[in-house]
């Protein structure tokens, strides 16, 4: 009669043809589940490598960042604000 693998052939045929309109849906949660279980696993990765707590400071391209004041007396006093830079336009800037 009928093997294991000729069974298992058809019953795939079958399935494909009966749940057609489902297996695009299907498709796209398995891509969705393996994407997240893949965010999961470097996360705990990450987390695992800096659990001493011990993490360099945060550097973001472009920006620059000052020593910070220590004495209370650098900030109560208002810093002046510089004059933007403008072109010349032939015209004598006002004193302040």
């Amino acid at each position: 009669m009928f093997g294991l693998s000729e069974v298992a052939i058809i019953l795939v045929v079958v399935i494909l043809v009966l749940a057609a309109k489902k297996l695009p849906d299907l498709a796209r949660s398995a891509g969705k589940s393996a994407r997240i279980l893949k965010a999961e696993a470097a996360a705990a990765k990450d987390e695992s490598a800096g659990t001493d707590g011990q993490t360099g400071p945060r550097v973001i391209p472009g920006e620059t960042v000052g020593p910070k004041s220590t004495t209370p007396a650098d900030s109560a006093q208002p810093s002046a604000a510089p004059h933007p830079a403008q072109p010349d336009s032939g015209q004598p800037r006002p004193q302040d």
